[in-house]
């Protein structure tokens, strides 16, 4: 995914995505002191999915990655 696609995916989530130098961060727009920090646009997607799904994917995602 393109950061422009991420960060309206993430708009449309209820997310603010912001890219930074060398790394993006996120936060809730509901609740700002929801956020995170990740090195590339992927893992942004990745971190942001995972706290929409309560992290109900994260075991999946590892097998997949090995």
């Amino acid at each position: 995914m393109l950061w422009k696609e991420v960060k309206r995916w993430a708009k449309d989530h209820g997310y603010e995505s912001c890219k930074n130098q060398g790394s993006y961060s996120w936060s809730m727009i509901a609740d700002p002191t929801i956020s995170g920090e990740a090195k590339s646009v992927s893992k942004l997607a990745k971190a942001i999915f995972n706290h929409m799904t309560n992290n109900k994917w994260v075991e999946h995602q590892n097998n997949y990655e090995q």
